[in-house]
């Protein structure tokens, strides 16, 4: 079974009817489609209510963008000094070394910029890359995404972490990734070698949004991994309709744990274009966030963030548990909804 990449290859693969498939010509023109082999066989029997099916499978309501929506939501072009290098946080910067994925989720936040043969950085607009970082003392973690670093071969992810690992102020290493879950048999043992370097920590942080893309082989593909020593962290992203409910975080963010993923960031989806379907309001995702405390441990509890659209970076959105009591001292909420008076 080959990839689709097109309304015709869904329609081929049974994932949509010709009507369908019309309806959504304009999105397609616009936004890239991916599905692995992996994904279609996946998804064989599934409908467009399926939580799978809609993270991949475009549909009509992309075609409108809400006023509020921008073509770069979080304002990455703004914060790069240099091709490939996104320098937000003062300790840290984005290495975005190619802009392909396996898989094009239809919330990316980076949809305007990411396609099949998206851009990837030339050997010589890598070193300069590099150079940035080399040139920046106060850099003590890369966070390598994209696109989707996994997409590269063993020996370029290899050459990359290497490179890093020779920087004296480099101490970590964070890969992005969806290739555990969209495309697990690429995470072969060569791939797993490539990603570690005696002098430097890696770590990796994969996208899952539902207990149901912890297939069996996005399990294996996930032990191999954390088999390997590489720390897990998960990212997920608050989907309307897809994970919006209190049990279906717990059943995702139980399953994360158990396969030795922290949970680590919950995303209130970012304002990229032809996404609004897909946003909750802040009030709804606090409101899920404060069911959970209670419901499971500390393990299995991600932080809930919102990145301020401009470039200004990741801002915590949970709702407030304590607060002053405008007597000196505090009122603190519990798990079960109940207040308590706090004086120290």
């Amino acid at each position: 079974m080959k990839a689709a990449h097109s309304v015709t290859d869904l329609v081929a693969a049974g994932l949509m009817t010709p009507a369908a498939g019309e309806a959504v010509a304009a999105v397609a023109d616009r936004y890239a489609i991916a599905l692995t082999p992996y994904l279609l066989e996946t998804l064989a029997d599934a409908a467009p209510g399926d939580p799978l099916y809609a993270q991949y499978v475009p549909s009509p309501e992309e075609a409108y963008t809400a006023p509020e929506e921008r073509e770069d939501p979080i304002g990455d072009v703004v914060r790069s000094p240099v091709k490939g290098i996104v320098h937000r946080y003062p300790d840290r910067v984005l290495l975005k070394p190619l802009h392909a994925c396996a898989v094009y989720c239809r919330f990316c936040f980076r949809r305007e910029m990411v396609g099949p043969g998206g851009e990837a950085l030339s050997p010589e607009e890598l070193d300069a890359a590099l150079a940035y970082v080399r040139a920046h003392p106060e850099v003590w973690e890369v966070v390598v995404t994209g696109g989707d670093p996994l997409l590269l071969s063993p020996r370029r992810l290899s050459h990359i972490v290497r490179s890093l690992s020779d920087i004296p102020h480099v101490g970590v290493v964070r890969l992005h990734t969806r290739i555990p879950v969209a495309d697990p048999a690429r995470v072969t043992a060569e791939l797993v070698e490539a990603l570690k370097a005696s002098e430097l920590a890696t770590w990796m942080a994969v996208h899952i949004n539902h207990a149901s893309e912890l297939t069996e082989p996005a399990r294996g593909a996930i032990a191999r991994l954390a088999d390997a020593g590489i720390p897990l962290l998960g990212q997920t992203v608050l989907l309307k309709g897809i994970n919006d409910d209190a049990a279906t975080l717990e059943a995702l963010f139980r399953g994360l744990v158990r396969n030795r993923i922290k949970p680590y960031y919950l995303h209130h989806p970012d304002l990229a274009a032809g996404t609004s379907h897909f946003r909750p309001t802040l009030a709804e995702g606090q409101a899920l966030v404060k069911g959970l405390r209670g419901r499971v441990s500390g393990l299995c509890q991600p932080t809930y963030v919102l990145d301020i659209p401009g470039g200004h970076g990741k801002a915590p959105a949970a709702p407030g548990w304590v607060r002053p009591d405008g007597d000196g001292g505090y009122f603190a909420d519990d798990f079960t909804g109940a207040t308590h008076r706090y004086r120290g």
